[in-house]
């Protein structure tokens, strides 16, 4: 598995798949190592040393799909019986697979020991208690390395490996009745900047030091870069050509015309950042993408099966949302490109309005729609943070949102999105939300 034996052996299941007549097959195999570093309460808690290697065969019998996966050490007999089982029990359909080729990538990033780990956890919990004493670290480092072959029966062979960084430091205070939590986190390669880390945070607590009441109605919103992911979910969902299959896209038939404002230029970036994918997990090979250019939409994103009935082709965004199950479109790198001011000039430039960080509760989904709770957020008023709100919700609609952006910051970056695979984001201030809460503390 590109330098990395695997215990169970691909071509093997390939043939032994054929012997039983599933001459159409594919084998995807995936192993990780992690070294997660752990602290709790300002203190080193644990050092753990993860591995986990899965495989996943999927099998054609007479047109029928089967899938069967195992873990760890597995007998290749049993598994190609199962999946072979498994498609006894499914419809024939069209078989959707990866052509010829042949491509082993490089390995990216550079693994880094668990000593430094640790140090770096230490660093980064000492600059936030030189400054505030009182707060409670909490936090997590980890070196991630994962490695992905895939092989099927039409001589598909190819394979890579990916080593990133990630860290996460939250900080807690208790003041009387107000208790406060604010985190940040990175993910790199090759090293994690932990100046960065702590200048975050420590700005954050600054501006929490006092309480105040939120504005009223409808004011400017600013998501920072770690709050925006609440907007970029729904916009993943649109572009998804699954949806735009089911109708359920609200963009279905909006294919070169404006959709959001004419600011806003969002694609996919296989290569760019901490992360790297080369090819899908259907074998196709990932390719850079314009989904939205100057607020026109220009294309969505598909796997083979969603690419072919719809008309327009996989664009190589096939993927597993778990081993146990097929390919379906997904997003690997997805971008927003950045403005031209930082944070502070986007809070400099709002007479009366908020600024979120952290929310409570999911995303809006496809419909756009959605009502949260802040976790951390602040007032502005007349371009001046004046402290933090509690007891406030925000509510609206993303679509509606982002046509009426007023801008965007300077200062993205790398989210691990709950909604799909990984996000760039800038801050952005939009219009047309509805903030309620206390008027006084």
């Amino acid at each position: 598995m590109n330098g990395e034996q695997s215990t169970v052996n691909g071509e093997q299941l390939l043939d032994l798949a054929a012997k039983q007549g599933a001459r159409v097959a594919e084998v995807y195999q995936s192993r990780s190592r992690s070294v997660p570093v752990l602290f709790e309460a300002n203190r080193l808690k644990q050092l753990l040393n993860a591995e986990t290697e899965g495989t996943a065969l999927r099998v054609w019998v007479d047109g029928r799909p089967g899938l069967a996966v195992a873990y760890g050490l597995v007998e290749p007999t049993v598994l190609v019986e199962r999946a072979i089982a498994i498609s006894q029990l499914n419809e024939s359909g069209a078989i959707e697979l990866a052509s010829k080729h042949q491509d082993i990538y490089p390995n990216l990033g550079r693994s880094v020991p668990a000593e430094q780990l640790v140090a770096w956890g230490r660093e980064a919990i000492a600059c936030i208690r030189d400054a505030y004493p009182e707060a409670i670290c909490s936090g997590e480092w980890e070196c991630d390395r994962e490695s992905v072959r895939l092989i099927n029966s039409r001589g598909l062979d190819c394979g890579y490996t990916d080593t990133t960084l990630h860290c996460y430091l939250s900080c807690e205070w208790v003041r009387g009745e107000d208790f406060l939590s604010a985190s940040n986190g990175q993910t790199q390669r090759n090293s994690l900047d932990l100046q960065l880390l702590a200048r975050h945070l420590l700005q954050r607590l600054e501006w929490a030091e006092s309480n105040v009441a939120p504005p009223i109605g409808r004011v400017p919103v600013l998501f920072t870069a770690k709050a925006a992911d609440l907007l970029w979910g729904t916009v993943s969902e649109a572009l998804n050509g699954k949806r735009v299959l089911e109708k359920a896209s609200p963009w279905s038939e909006k294919l070169g015309t404006p959709v959001i404002s004419n600011q806003l230029t969002i694609s996919q970036e296989p290569e760019a950042g901490p992360y790297s994918c080369p090819f899908d997990d259907e074998g196709t090979p990932t390719q850079s993408l314009i989904f939205i250019k100057n607020g026109i939409l220009e294309r969505f994103y598909t796997d083979l099966t969603i690419g072919k009935t719809i008309g327009q082709g996989t664009t190589g965004n096939g993927f597993r949302p778990d081993l146990s199950s097929y390919p379906t479109p997904s997003l690997y790198n997805f971008l927003i490109q950045p403005g031209r001011r930082s944070l502070l000039e986007l809070i400099s430039q709002l007479d009366d309005g908020l600024v979120i960080d952290q929310i409570l509760g999911s995303g809006a989904g496809i419909s756009g729609d959605f009502s949260i709770n802040i976790d951390l957020g602040y007032r502005v008023r007349n371009g001046q943070i004046l402290g933090r709100v509690k007891d406030t919700m925000v509510a609206g609609n993303v679509y509606q949102a982002l046509k009426q952006m007023v801008a965007l910051g300077n200062d993205a970056e790398w989210n691990d999105a709950e909604w799909n695979g990984s996000c760039y984001t800038p801050s952005i201030i939009v219009e047309g939300l509805s903030v309620t809460g206390k008027q006084s503390d």
